[in-house]
């Protein structure tokens, strides 16, 4: 019989789950809720082959979500009952210093994860609700809680220690943690497997682009450094977020421009980016605008290659030997011109892009046959990464 798990990721005000078959990696059913708590929600159910169910409706809280997902699996597919479950996989965005791996949740992981909201204030307690009312709901199953960060802690302390007074980073827990890691460590895996060599002998260059984007290099399947830091607003230029940036600007806005600390980092953070120098933080549109010559799109594409070529050549030097690049994530996977610029004049590095292969589909290897260092496209699959980590943790002979 298959073995399956049930994957949740939940928001301040929505509920994304995927029921993932763990040895095929199919996702058997998928959907969202979205506007929860809201005067009109919408709730979507997806089963491959089959018509998707939409309804717009109120949805009062998490559990009231759970009752329609439950709902939806009853009348539409599939059986629950019958896909073998082996338990629930909960993303959690910060695990701080304290979780390197995926746990079993009981009430002292619970409030070890509200302790660490602090860290992380739009994401860890959204994901706290919905791990309650998921306990709630699937009272008789396992349930576990794999962390974004819990990834990047081999990052060995010369990478994440900030250069700020020791004592007063010790209180407050300020060190990069670094953020997308389940996508990060799928795609290392999946580079590992395509170039046909142990995970152990290969070093890699994940570049995770979507409205938030984050670099790694990893090393022999471990995290060694990675553009996130303490918080995801640093490294790259991101679809509402300014990426790396002088932190006396802060001090700057504040003194001379009277902006508070929550104006700030709204600035930061939501009208900045892609959205803060075009007006739109849709990478499809910035592009079709640097097409048409409009010139502040120009220059925005140019400032995102920029960084991304910087951080690839930082990346190159931490590692000493590279064997491949993964592009990955909606702008990594689809955007064929910010790849290429990404990677433009690195020829001398040994990074050589195929045109005709970049401007291809799907997982594939886009750079040319003489390129010492092989560039790929793999789309990422943190649903699938999730089920695995579970499988792992509570049925070590599904995954073996």
């Amino acid at each position: 019989m298959t073995a399956s798990v049930f994957v949740i990721n939940a928001g301040s005000s929505s509920l994304k789950y995927q029921l993932v078959e763990v040895a095929s990696g199919e996702a058997l059913a998928s959907g969202l809720i979205e506007r929860i708590g809201e005067t009109t929600g919408v709730a979507t159910h997806e089963v491959p082959g089959r018509e998707d169910v939409t309804e717009h409706r109120v949805i009062s809280d998490h559990e009231h979500a759970f009752g329609w997902v439950l709902q939806q699996f009853d009348r539409h597919g599939p059986d629950l009952d019958g896909a073998n479950l082996l338990g629930i996989g909960h993303r959690v965005v910060q695990g701080g210093a304290r979780f390197d791996r995926a746990v079993r949740i009981d009430d002292d992981v619970a409030q070890q994860i509200d302790d660490l909201a602090p860290l992380a204030p739009l994401h860890n307690p959204a994901n706290l609700q919905g791990i309650r009312s998921a306990r709630a709901t699937f009272a008789g199953y396992p349930h576990v809680a794999v962390f974004d960060t819990a990834f990047h802690l081999t990052i060995p302390p010369a990478a994440h220690r900030y250069a700020i007074d020791a004592t007063v980073a010790a209180e407050h827990r300020i060190r990069k943690y670094g953020f997308h890691g389940t996508s990060h460590q799928y795609v290392s895996r999946r580079m590992a497997a395509l170039l046909g060599r142990p995970l152990e002998e290969v070093n890699s260059i994940v570049l995770h682009l979507g409205n938030g984007a984050s670099a790694t290099a990893v090393r022999g399947g471990r995290s060694v450094e990675t553009s996130m830091g303490m918080t995801p607003l640093a490294g790259l230029v991101m679809g509402t977020r300014s990426g790396d940036i002088d932190p006396g600007v802060i001090f700057h806005l504040h003194r001379v421009a009277g902006m508070s600390v929550d104006e700030i980092d709204t600035l930061l953070n939501k009208r900045s980016g892609l959205l803060g120098m075009t007006g739109t933080g849709d990478m499809r549109d910035v592009q079709q605008a640097a097409d048409a010559g409009i010139e502040r799109a120009v220059e925005a594409l140019e400032i995102v290659a920029h960084r991304l070529r910087g951080t690839v050549g930082a990346y190159l030097a931490h590692l000493g030997r590279t064997d491949a690049i993964a592009f990955t994530a909606g702008i990594g996977e689809n955007a064929a011109a910010v790849r290429a610029a990404a990677l433009e004049g690195l020829e001398g590095l040994g990074i050589v892009i195929d045109a005709e292969r970049n401007a291809g589909r799907g997982e594939r290897r886009i750079s040319a046959d003489g390129s010492a260092i092989e560039v790929w496209v793999v789309p990422t699959n943190e649903e699938l990464e999730i089920a695995r980590q579970v499988a792992a943790l509570v049925a070590p002979s599904v995954v073996e």
